[in-house]
């Protein structure tokens, strides 16, 4: 779930990099970078920790250019260290900076055929850099006297044939341009978007069209599955499919949490998406308990609060806001392991006790992942005073481990994995749990893109459109579970 974000201007461009980075710094808090071309040289200065802490005057002076891309990370392969920061950079063929938002399944199968066949190292546990360097790769091999936009297109098709999963990418091409593209099923998002300044047209692509908005951009459309759009140093854009016959199957969970409610993915309003993800549970909560007694909505902020309010409207019952968050604490989903998961939730919440006390109130979240936190809010409503708590989530049981570049790895840490929403209910400890049914899920995104005939739902359906072996979940559940992840930092 990282950000990312590609522009090519007609004057310097790191200010508007590290302002589109900080709209996208709710997909990732762990890391971030800014890679910009300088005449025939690339500049570079990445680190751990937020956009506004990685990079301070002194260090955006060292980022001159007026072609560049950008990074936010949040871990979900590999160490969580600097190494892992981003934009990575090889420098050959020509030199190229490449930042990935996803996640490759076939990671260790690449790595081997970098190694054995096509001599290159990778100086990292990163996914990405294997991606990288697979592209790196097809480039080098094209019979070429200088670089054209057709070398690249048949460059990409080739990396599309031997990587699997889900990523979107940027990357700096030396001496030529920007190139982005996404994987042929379109599972992680990118946009495309332009500008007319007094100098000339420029070009961006990001993970959302928020970032565009913010930088003035007009959104021309989402780049598509298996698409490559390459912008040259002097402006002209190319576009070519560089892998047919996928199923598109754009990442459902986008919509549910890890976009910003401004954006829109693939010509749909997130928010509005929200909206009637809350209308369906709100008619399911009628049809299930007609006389359900509640006094009160109260969303779990922030992402849930679109949903919520479009529920109570539903239910004719009162929407009220019950908890005050800190804007200083980080994303819970997103935090590195369950020890801070746990330690944020109070430090990140304080309830309203007048908003609880003495009544049946239906908290609302946008989903239910390791159950940790949602358990943590129900018992501060009940100190607040609630008589009865009841939980809604917007989303289905999350069941199984998403593979595509959401940090859901191991079927032991999700909460609903293997269980009935009964004894889901009964460790949360709500009074009544009540979960978004995965048709009306899809419906609530369909409805605004009819275009769109299927999702990658694979962390409520376990169905993979990529394709998957056992090994592979079993070695992602040994690599990224919490414990796994605390013994690296231990280590």
């Amino acid at each position: 779930m990282c950000g990312i974000i590609g522009i090519v201007g007609t004057t310097q461009v790191a200010s508007a990099l590290y302002d589109g980075l900080t709209v996208l710094q709710h997909r990732g808090q762990d890391a971030a970078g800014i890679a910009t071309v300088d005449g025939s040289r690339l500049r570079l200065h990445k680190g751990n920790g937020l956009v506004r802490d990685v990079f301070t005057e002194a260090s955006m002076k060292t980022l001159p250019g007026r072609i560049g891309i950008g990074h936010c990370r949040y871990p979900t392969a590999g160490s969580e260290g600097s190494s892992e920061a981003q934009p990575f950079y090889v420098n050959s063929p020509y030199g190229i900076a490449f930042a990935h938002n996803g996640n490759l399944v076939n990671t260790d199968e690449l790595r081997r055929e970098m190694f054995e066949g096509d001599r290159r190292h990778i100086n990292t546990d990163s996914d990405s850099e294997v991606l990288l360097n697979v592209l790196a790769h097809e480039l080098q091999i094209q019979d070429r006297m200088a670089l054209t936009p057709d070398h690249i297109f048949k460059a990409v098709a080739g990396m599309h044939v031997r990587a699997r999963g889900g990523y979107a990418c940027v990357a700096l091409l030396l001496g030529y341009g920007l190139l982005a593209f996404r994987d042929p099923h379109g599972i992680r998002p990118l946009v495309l978007g332009e500008r007319v300044t007094a100098e000339g047209r420029e070009y961006a692509v990001a993970s959302e069209s928020v970032a565009l908005d913010v930088l003035g951009f007009k959104r021309i459309r989402d780049v598509e599955p298996g698409e490559a759009v390459i912008i040259t140093d002097a402006g002209e854009l190319f576009s070519r499919r560089c892998a047919e016959g996928a199923l598109h199957t754009p990442c459902i969970f986008e919509y549910v949490y890890l976009a910003r409610p401004d954006s829109m993915i693939e010509d749909v309003s997130v928010y509005k998406a929200r909206l009637r993800m809350g209308e369906k549970l709100g008619a399911k909560i009628l049809r299930l308990r007609p006389d359900h007694g509640i006094d009160a909505v109260i969303p779990i902020p922030d992402t849930a609060r679109t949903a919520a309010s479009a529920l109570a409207g539903v239910l004719g019952v009162p929407f009220r806001e019950g908890f005050v968050k800190n804007r200083y604490i980080g994303r819970t989903f997103i935090m590195p392991g369950q020890g801070e998961r746990v330690k944020s939730v109070r430090r990140k919440l304080n309830a309203i006790d007048l908003e609880f006390r003495n009544k049946n109130v239906l908290l609302v979240d946008d989903s239910i992942v390791r159950g940790t936190t949602s358990k943590q809010i129900i018992q501060m409503a009940r100190d607040a005073g609630a008589k009865n708590v009841y939980f809604a989530s917007a989303a289905p049981p999350v069941r199984y481990p998403n593979v595509y570049g959401i940090d859901m790895p191991s079927v032991t840490e999700l909460v609903a994995a293997g269980k009935t929403e009964a004894e889901v209910e009964k460790i949360l400890g709500a009074d009544w749990l009540v979960y978004q049914d995965l048709k009306d899920l899809i419906w609530a995104v369909q409805d605004g893109n009819e275009e769109l005939q299927q999702f990658d739902a694979s962390c409520f359906s376990g169905e993979y459109v990529t394709g998957l072996d056992q090994r592979y979940l079993e070695q992602i559940q040994m690599l990224r579970s919490d414990d796994a992840k605390a013994a690296r930092r231990s280590g």
